[in-house]
């Protein structure tokens, strides 16, 4: 009996030996638990902007709650350790910890990621989120953004926005001839396809120089957020709808060693805070904009409704820039293959599914 008990004895050290050794393993694989996490993180949207900068605030203070004070993500606006159009590099590199910004920002470095940004004449956000998170969409986006050391996620999905701000009404294509206009991400090469000088600026530097005659147009987003901005104050003929920006979408990136230095439940914890934020970004989106556009209209803003002639050279120059796209890069052809193959299998559902707009 001795001897059968020291035997389940030392069966038990073992076991609690081998489980002990596994815990260890499977930490060092995914980082120690309970960590503490203080990292920086660069935004292109002060922290002011409705809905797009107010959201990354209310992320991070969601994660230090639901990680009880664990993860501390400290939002900066833009310019207060990188500027807008530089987060991408900072994080890649490891000079700042994380980012809050949109892959359109990068077209000019890695063409296939404005993608996953907004795409003209692309999907509402219901539609889109499915293509992410179940069309293959993200697996695609992180793998990307892995060849340039960076984890990323959506952190953001906004509904459709406005199409733009004009000193003058818009009635035929060519007057775009030679329009100095901010546009952004694809939407922007269609733009230049039909004849417009496209700039890509930082939120923040919009408005000086629509002031200073540097821009004769410029879009940035919907009517909350473009209210916020002043654009009414220069430009009073504002545009719909934003054919080039139906839903998009807002990243969290992470350097990917320090990503990888997380434990599992930290990651999750990131994506599930990313995801209450996604809800976020869609309710607000949605309610503000009604109280927006009446103050436009006290201010003097005329709203427009693009002709339909318009509107058919923007989707045919669309339909050119996107073929373009995938024939001068790989990578854009791989994504936009899997986004037409999914939207494909999905638009007989849509159309049995929904009641038809009213004309």
């Amino acid at each position: 009996m001795k001897e059968r008990a020291r035997t389940l004895l030392a069966a038990v050290i073992a076991l609690g030996l081998g489980l002990g050794a596994c815990q260890s393993r499977q930490e060092a694989a995914t980082g120690a638990a309970d960590r503490p996490v203080n990292w920086k993180m660069a935004s292109a949207y002060s922290a002011t902007t409705p809905i797009v900068g107010v959201a990354g605030p209310i992320w991070s203070q969601k994660l230090e709650e639901v990680s009880g004070g664990r993860i501390r993500i400290k939002y900066f606006d833009p310019g207060k350790l990188v500027p807008a159009l530089e987060i991408f590099d900072s994080v890649s590199k490891g000079a700042v910890d994380a980012g809050w910004s949109t892959a359109g920002f990068w077209i000019g470095k890695l063409p296939s990621v404005a993608m996953f940004s907004a795409v003209p004449f692309g999907p509402d956000a219901l539609e889109y989120m499915a293509w992410i998170y179940e069309g293959g969409g993200l697996e695609l986006w992180q793998e990307i953004y892995a060849e340039n050391n960076l984890w990323v996620t959506p952190c953001v999905i906004t509904p459709p926005e406005a199409s733009g701000w004009f000193r003058e009404p818009i009635d035929r294509v060519d007057q775009l001839q030679g329009m100095k206009i901010r546009f952004f991400g694809l939407g922007g090469k269609v733009m230049q396809k039909l004849g417009a000088s496209v700039q890509l600026l930082a939120p923040g530097d919009i408005f000086p120089a629509l002031e200073r005659g540097v821009l004769d147009a410029t879009e940035l987003s919907m009517p909350s957020i473009d209210e916020r901005f002043g654009f009414h104050k220069i430009a009073k003929h504002y545009y719909f709808p934003g054919w080039h920006q139906q839903s998009s979408i807002l990243e969290l990136i992470v350097n990917l060693d320090r990503w990888k230095e997380l434990s599992a439940k930290d990651q999750e914890l990131i994506k599930l805070c990313c995801r209450d934020a996604i809800i976020r970004g869609l309710t607000m989106g949605e309610v503000q904009q009604g109280q927006a556009l009446a103050n436009m209209v006290v201010e003097g803003v005329q709203l427009h409704s693009w002709s339909p002639e318009i509107m058919a050279a923007y989707r045919q120059a669309t339909d050119e820039v996107m073929a373009e796209e995938a024939a001068s890069d790989a990578r854009f052809a791989q994504v936009y293959e899997s986004y037409t193959r999914f939207r494909a299998q999905y638009a007989e559902w849509a159309r049995l599914s929904r009641i038809p707009m009213a004309p």
